[in-house]
């Protein structure tokens, strides 16, 4: 079957967060929103298919989670991942970043130290500081249009108030895609250092050609026992409003104690519809998003090629996985509060202000390409056609 990625679909009054909330987040309506990290193509028809045949049955009461959400999972990531999952190693949570807050919790103290490596995903600073615990960041190093890992400077940090590394694997904003020599090296310092590692890897299912993600916990039973790996099909299939995710733990103990926080909060029960919608997509989603990465790469070639066929003094990174672009807009010679307003009053864009991912973000934004081709087109169109204004071309 063929699926279709160039249909437009309005999600506009649906409560959607990136489109409705335009004016609330960006000052106005009359702009392209590619900043939350959705897409804006259809879920796949075997998702809401599964989620309509669900809904024959008129009682939607409390559930529990089935075996075969678990055996989903394990086939899932067998297949795509190489990885052999125990049913016995896996717990829910209502999304990745719930995880984190709970992990944060379970696992460390108030005035503990937790390692994050800027720029990152934003809500991997608010899971360390609206817990009191202690930030330290370890920023990626940016050299010749690539981020790295900066071990001299994280060896230079760590001390024995240090509990806890979130990584970022792929990475956002960056998209990288962790080579297995740099996780082997990072899971050597923090198993040295007895530092758990919790290990995001929600966007582990979109790679581009040339790359692989390797989950940091398949690298050895060593790693694994020091390691909590936090998945999900809601960045691969869509369904982020689902509030479905799950997180494997090899150690036993450490399964406990997070289990145990996660029932005081009373939010293990899930979602009926998220389970259902996880077992469709992991069941029957090979070929979609098969189909799904080709169009993707079409973007992201159609954004490089704009890019390097115009002087918008903007310089893309490019990206191993996901279907967010940290675009460098340093040349273009702006500060923070300048590039986000051009954007938005000059482009029309609803882009993300690259200070949300830390002080090394300072003169990036982070753009959205899971859309339709024509919409990345009139975006970059319409954001080449402000550069020329504001520079009187």
């Amino acid at each position: 079957m063929n699926y279709d990625f160039d249909a437009e679909i309005s999600r506009e009054n649906t409560s959607c967060y990136k489109y409705d909330l335009r004016e609330k987040i960006f000052g106005q309506r009359n702009i392209i929103p590619m900043w939350v990290a959705d897409m804006d193509f259809p879920t796949p028809p075997f998702i809401i298919g599964a989620i309509k045949e669900r809904l024959k049955h008129e009682i939607l009461g409390y559930t529990y989670i089935p075996d075969s959400f678990y055996e989903a999972i394990i086939g899932w990531n067998a297949r795509k991942h190489n990885w052999q999952i125990k049913k016995e190693w896996i717990s829910f949570s209502p999304g990745v970043v719930p995880a984190l807050n709970l992990l944060v919790m379970a696992f460390t103290e108030p005035g503990d130290v937790i390692v994050i490596q800027p720029p990152v995903y934003f809500p991997f600073f608010s899971a360390v500081l609206n817990h009191r615990r202690i930030l330290l960041t370890n920023p990626l190093l940016y050299e010749n249009g690539a981020y790295h890992i900066d071990f001299g400077h994280l060896l230079s940090v760590l001390d024995e108030r240090v509990k806890m590394l979130i990584l970022c694997n792929p990475h956002n904003p960056t998209g990288n895609v962790w080579k297995k020599e740099d996780l082997l090296r990072l899971a050597e310092i923090c198993i040295k250092r007895n530092i758990l590692i919790i290990s995001d890897e929600i966007h582990c299912d979109i790679v581009y050609p040339g790359n692989r993600h390797i989950p940091l916990a398949t690298l050895s039973d060593e790693i694994a026992g020091k390691t909590i790996t936090c998945m999900a099909a809601s960045k691969t299939f869509n369904i982020a409003g689902l509030s479905t995710s799950y997180l494997i733990i090899t150690n036993t103990e450490l399964k406990k104690k997070y289990e145990t926080i996660l029932d005081h909060v009373h939010v293990g029960s899930g979602n009926i519809f998220g389970f259902t919608a996880l077992e469709a997509a992991y069941n029957k989603g090979e070929e979609w998003l098969n189909q799904l990465m080709a169009y993707l790469r079409g973007n992201l070639d159609t954004l490089l090629d704009f890019f390097e066929s115009n002087n918008t003094g903007i310089n893309p990174v490019k990206p191993e996985g996901t279907y967010m672009v940290w675009l460098d807009c340093r040349e273009m010679n702006m500060n923070s509060k300048e590039l986000q307003q051009f954007m938005i009053q000059k482009a029309r864009l609803g882009l993300s202000n690259g200070t949300l991912f830390g002080e090394n973000g300072e003169g990036f934004q982070r753009i959205n390409i899971a859309c339709p081709r024509k919409i990345l087109i009139k975006a970059l169109e319409q954001l080449l056609c402000a550069i020329k204004s504001n520079n009187n071309i």
